[in-house]
């Protein structure tokens, strides 16, 4: 009972401390303002390109980040005397030497010589090498495998029956019937057998030892259909472009020399759609045309044309690509096979370009018995420069400056410092302020320093995150973590009754932002955030769409909440929350694992698994990497999503994990979809 009283007398006096902090607070609130904006502005302008991963900008924006936490007053020695914890990621792909990107069909001798038959195609004109692979050598059969499609949904699978092990496989993009629209595949709609992605899982799960893709005919079908559309607009164009010249009657020279320089760019567009008309519309994609991401780095991927493939079908099953698509879709039904007497030899070469980035820490040591007790304050400063993967505007090349996205966040993390630092005395726990970088990439930055902390993961209390806190809007304020700790979500309530936010509460410590790295380390976190908004992700997230007056107002809360948690007697008590079910339907079992993907490994690394998970109920725990499910190989996260798919809730399966460098097999069975 006495222990009892003490701990409430402490918490009631954390909760004095929190609130006359709090009215000094208001008291500067103009300051705080400004301070929010300038931060915002700085971090979202366009000198900062959008901060992304591998570029000077966020060299400059961590620049900026450890200087205000060193104006603040904070400790900025914490990495080895620096302010900055560096580590390795990818950021791009380039082809490597030409010599070393081949691929070559070698068939059987031809009858009455001893000489092989050879297909052999050239670089850059007949193929290409893709980056969604990695960097291999391979002398192997070759098998014609379709689609490349395993659909158990829609009772189809080119892989039935033939093995390819081992092998090289070919296979066409998109799927069959797509001008069918009662076709088991999403109808006209391309569902997610067709992506590049998928084919190449689906390939590695099967153990396939390199893969061709081809173009599909429907897909030229179409675009010769485009290039004659265009073709015919352009002429209709022009037409029209005379006859508006002749009807205007302007004889003046500025007129006629504006009138031949758009007859001129209409003339030369005619000619090159022309030309293109002329050719079959086979398109080879180049080094990136599939994506530049990739989790097989030492699986060979190629795309070849139609034209070399069928020299080799029409020899080896007499047959060409348009005559199997044709019977494959009439089911559809697959006409997997092997090339009989052909191999492949190939190799591929693909330079994945790494990049150094950084994490920004300034800290604020305590004082006292509980001075060796850490809680961590951190936000992402990172995102996504000028587009590319990640942005949900692809089609746009354009500076995402990411004002909400999360320069707010990253302002609001400065502000937090600041007036804490600046107070009269010393926390009890030390607090480090925490800048993350690569969190657009998968929480790179996060799981990087709970992998290499510089601080004990024990003695770290709890943690607090902000990620876009800029666009306040009806006063909704998202508190997510408050069943991670048994204080926690009384915690939040009592604080909130001085700022009097509508709160929306998630008990669960899991998420798309960086608490979830320390959360899969047993510890408490809160995250902050004020909701998504039809400009995440996108070039319109910009400064003038900041609510300042609400961000300071978050600011407010989570100095006070950071203050609670290092003057507190007792350190949070670690909860492990039980995944809630979803309110959605799902095509795929549930197995609960957390991924972490701040390791660069062959395979799927796990952050932890959900409590009372099928992953958790098997004994898979933070650390594991599965390499194999059932009798699929796992190289990512696309590789066991299409594993799952092949079973039913209720299937008991095999999993192949790595634990400390060592293979062990554990037993799943699969739940219900989530």
């Amino acid at each position: 009972m006495l222990r009892q009283l003490l701990s409430s007398l402490t918490f009631s006096a954390a909760l004095l401390v929190g609130l006359g902090t709090s009215q000094v607070r208001s008291e500067d609130s103009a300051a705080s303002e400004s301070r929010l904006s300038g931060t915002v502005k700085y971090l979202a302008s366009d000198e900062l390109g959008g901060r992304g991963v591998g570029t000077p900008e966020l060299d400059q924006a961590a620049d900026y980040i450890a200087k205000e936490f060193s104006n603040a007053g904070l400790r900025t020695d914490l990495f080895d005397g620096s302010p900055f914890q560096s580590f390795e990621i990818s950021v791009s792909a380039e082809l490597g030497a030409p010599e070393k990107n081949h691929l070559t069909f070698v068939g059987p001798g031809v009858e009455d010589a001893d000489v092989a038959q050879r297909v052999e195609l050239k670089l850059g004109e007949s193929f290409n090498t893709l980056a969604v692979g990695g960097t291999g050598v391979v002398d192997a059969p070759v098998v014609f495998v379709g689609y490349g499609i395993t659909a158990p949904d829609a009772e189809y699978d080119d892989y039935a029956g033939i093995a390819v092990e081992g092998k090289v496989v070919v296979i066409i993009r998109k799927e069959p019937q797509q001008d069918n629209p009662h076709s088991a595949f999403d109808g006209t709609s391309a569902s997610r057998h067709a992506h590049f992605a998928q084919k190449v899982s689906n390939a590695y799960a099967h153990g396939a030892a390199a893969i061709i893709l081809v173009n599909d005919q429907f897909g030229i079908t179409q675009a010769a259909d485009t290039t004659l559309k265009q073709w015919n607009e352009s002429v209709d164009e022009l037409v029209k472009l005379r006859s508006e010249f002749q009807a205007k009657n302007d004889s003046t020279e500025e007129a006629m020399v504006k009138h031949r320089e758009s007859v001129s760019k209409l003339v030369s567009k005619i000619h090159t759609l022309d030309e293109k008309m002329q050719g079959d519309h086979d398109e080879v994609l180049p080094l990136d045309g599939a994506g530049t991401e990739s989790s097989h780095r030492k699986l060979p991927v190629f795309f070849a044309n139609r034209a070399s493939i069928d020299r080799v079908l029409k020899v080896s099953l007499g047959k060409d690509l348009a005559e199997l698509e044709s019977a494959i879709d009439e089911g559809p039904t697959p006409h997997s096979q092997e090339l009989s007497g052909w191999k492949v030899a190939c190799e591929s070469n693909v330079v994945f370009n790494k990049a150094t980035i950084k994490n920004v820490a300034g800290v604020l040591d305590g004082e006292g018995a509980l001075a060796d007790e850490t809680v961590i304050v951190g936000a992402h400063y990172d995102h996504l420069g000028d587009g590319g993967p990640g942005s949900l505007a692809p089609w746009t090349k354009a500076i995402h400056n990411g004002a909400d996205d999360n320069a707010s966040g990253t302002a609001a993390l400065l502000e937090v410092a600041r007036r804490l630092a600046g107070q009269d005395r010393k926390p009890r726990r030390r607090i480090v302020f925490m800048a993350f970088s690569g969190e657009e990439r998968g929480l790179l930055g996060s799981s990087y320093y709970v992998s290499n902390p510089a601080l004990p993961l024990e003695k770290t209390v709890a943690m607090v995150n902000m990620d876009m806190v800029g666009r306040l809007k009806d006063n909704k304020l998202i508190i997510s973590g408050t069943g991670t700790a048994k204080s926690f979500d009384a915690l939040i309530d009592e604080t909130n009754k001085r700022y009097e936010f509508d709160l929306k509460k998630d008990a669960d410590g899991y998420g798309p932002s960086d608490h979830a790295s320390f959360y899969g380390k047993q510890i408490p976190v809160f995250h902050f955030f004020t909701g998504t908004h039809n400009d995440y992700h996108r070039p319109s997230d910009d400064i003038e769409k900041i609510n300042v007056p609400g961000m300071q107002r978050v600011t407010d809360m989570v100095t006070d909440i950071v203050e609670q948690l290092a003057v507190a007697a007792d350190r949070p008590e670690y909860v492990e929350v039980k995944q809630k079910k979803r309110e959605v339907g799902g095509d795929r079992p549930y197995l609960g694992t957390i991924p972490d993907f701040g390791r660069e490994i062959e395979g799927y690394a796990l952050m932890g698994a959900a409590k009372d998970s099928p992953a958790d109920l098997a004994g898979i725990k933070a650390g594991d990497v599965i390499v194999k499910f059932g009798d699929s190989k796992i190289a990512g996260l696309e590789d066991l999503d299409g594993a799952l798919r092949k079973y039913k809730a209720g299937d008991k399966v095999p999993v192949i994990i790595l634990r400390d460098g060592k293979e062990q097999e554990v037993s799943v069975t699969l739940a219900p979809p989530r």
